[in-house]
């Protein structure tokens, strides 16, 4: 329990020697010294890395690991652990590339299972005790009647593991091991199977691992997701309960060996609103804080930039790194819309104060003037038409200005004033393989888009919700000034007519609909 709360908070090293074949096929830059000190410098305890074996070992019976591959994964390993980091190493995705066959090839999967951990065991025997080992990440098998057999698989592979670590001596005797649920799920039979590993090992120095990316509609903008709402919250509060309940309760630490959203991505932004994203950032915090659970950021590339050694919006880290010690407060939103002409009214966000009062408001590092600018009744906070219509200053299209609330603790909250109008578009014709809509956004952002047939029922992929996936679906270009929509969308719309409704962060909504005939797309406004 002691080491599992010191290494709170805790940084994956993703895409990286989890990567297929080697290091840097994901995009990402080999890792250096310099790396893993800005990690540690920000605040971070520990570092997850991520490992895939597969593309680097011989053949059976020995499977001897490839020695300029081992010989690197330990110099990062011990780069990491001079920074003074703990770090946790694994099986990554040989989960799915071949253990995940031991239900049909139960004595091949074991030899080698057991050949690779032995190698990697002995290899670190005399390392610090900081270092940890996972047996398998997000642990799944082919070929089994149904979770309940591959919970029974998954006890035989985390007991071997334990067995053969305990083995081979040296500090591995008493090292901290770390244990997943199957699919590293948090539902409760799942929690139940693996402790019934534990009560079985009866062993002092093992951890559990489940997984967090958050309620599925919300982590990758579907079926209306949109919003950080009851749903989100209830989910994350729900998960992180039960492994409270299961483990923390009876003195086993629990690891949430990765988490964020499934689709943030600063490759394909839009999916995930900022402000949403924040409101979820400070919520994990909060909720594993005070569960005495220690989280492990998923990081691929999109939080820290690993070229230029900052992070690529360092709001997003600011508020991460508040909720590993207070709260934030945050708002309805993060954005205010304003219309391009005419008078520009009041407007008025609901404060979440999350146990803080409210400090006052400042842009950059001029303070705003309570009564003239903005006032507060309760948790409404009112922006006056006056203030709004100086921030705006010429209305060109997009955002205007950058404000923020203070509070008491925390964060602060920014908040964007945006002129727009409604956003137009235009006819299109094109193919299944390429079809744009031409859409004039005029200062707005797409939230979501939904896709009927005419008699209401929803057409695309995800048939059972009207609203459909953001990016896989479709996807916004502003600076080309087109909606996608994607090949995966039409491969699954029969033809003849689709009424779409695109959904935008001003509230505003646009009517479209599509024609399809085989390979060919037309589409127009209304």
């Amino acid at each position: 329990m002691a080491t599992v709360a010191a290494m709170q908070p805790g940084w994956n090293l993703g895409n990286t020697f989890d990567a297929i074949p080697d290091e840097t096929a994901w995009g990402n830059p080999p890792t250096t010294q310099a790396m893993l000190h800005q990690v540690r410098s920000q605040g971070y305890k520990s570092i997850r890395i991520p490992i895939t074996w597969s593309n680097h070992h011989g053949p059976a019976p020995d499977y001897t690991i490839d020695s300029a591959w081992l010989n690197r994964v330990r110099q990062v390993v011990d780069w990491s652990l001079a920074e003074g980091l703990y770090v946790l190493i694994n099986l990554h995705h040989d989960s799915w590339q071949w253990i995940n066959t031991y239900p049909t090839d139960s004595t091949t999967v074991r030899n080698r299972f057991d050949a690779l951990w032995r190698q990697i065991a002995v290899t670190f025997r005399d390392r610090s005790p900081k270092l940890l080992f996972e047996s398998i990440n997000e642990p799944q098998f082919a070929g089994t009647s149904g979770d309940d057999q591959s919970d029974q698989v998954l006890n035989t592979l985390n007991t071997e593991f334990v067995r053969l670590i305990r083995q081979t001596g040296g500090t591995n005797a008493t090292r901290v091991l770390v244990l997943p649920a199957l699919y590293t799920s948090s539902e409760q039979a799942r929690l139940d199977a693996l402790s019934g590993t534990f009560a079985t090992l009866r062993d002092p120095n093992l951890a559990a691992t489940v997984h967090f990316y958050g309620w599925w509609p919300f982590s990758v903008n579907i079926a209306g997701g949109t919003r950080y709402d009851g749903n989100v919250e209830q989910d994350l509060i729900s998960g992180f309960d039960r492994v409270r309940n299961t483990f923390v309760s009876r003195g086993i630490p629990v690891i949430i060996g990765e988490w964020a959203l499934l689709s943030y991505d600063y490759t394909r932004p839009g999916i995930i609103e900022r402000g949403e994203f924040l409101k979820f950032i400070e919520a994990v915090g909060y909720h594993a804080r005070t569960r005495n659970l220690t989280t492990m950021l998923w990081d691929a590339g999109s939080f820290l930039d690993r070229d230029q050694l900052r992070w690529r919006d360092q709001g997003v880290f600011d508020m991460m790194k508040a909720s590993w010690t207070t709260r934030s407060a945050t708002a309805s939103s993060d954005q205010v819309y304003l219309p391009r002409s005419g008078t520009i009214p009041s407007k008025t966000l609901t404060l979440n104060l999350n146990g803080t009062t409210f400090q006052g408001m400042r842009q950059g590092a001029t303070a705003l003037r309570q009564g003239t600018d903005y006032t507060v009744s309760g948790t409404t906070l009112t922006l006056t038409s006056s203030a709004l219509t100086r921030l705006a200053g010429n209305r060109a299209y997009g955002v205007n200005a950058t404000i923020e609330a203070l509070f008491s603790q925390g964060a602060p909250w920014q908040i964007s004033v945006i002129s727009s109008d409604t956003p137009v578009q235009s006819a299109a014709t094109g193919t299944t393989s390429s079809f744009a809509i031409p859409t004039q956004f005029r200062g707005d952002q797409l939230a979501t888009m939904e896709a009927k047939y005419a008699d209401g029922s929803g057409a695309g992929p995800a048939d059972w919700t009207t609203f459909k996936e953001f990016w896989s679906s479709f996807q916004p270009d502003y600076t080309a000034g087109t909606i996608i929509l994607k090949p995966e969308f039409f491969a699954e719309v029969n033809d003849g007519r689709v009424t779409l409704t695109f959904h935008f962060w001003s509230g505003k909504q646009l009517t479209y609909s599509i024609t399809k005939s085989g390979t060919t797309v037309t589409g127009g406004a209304g």
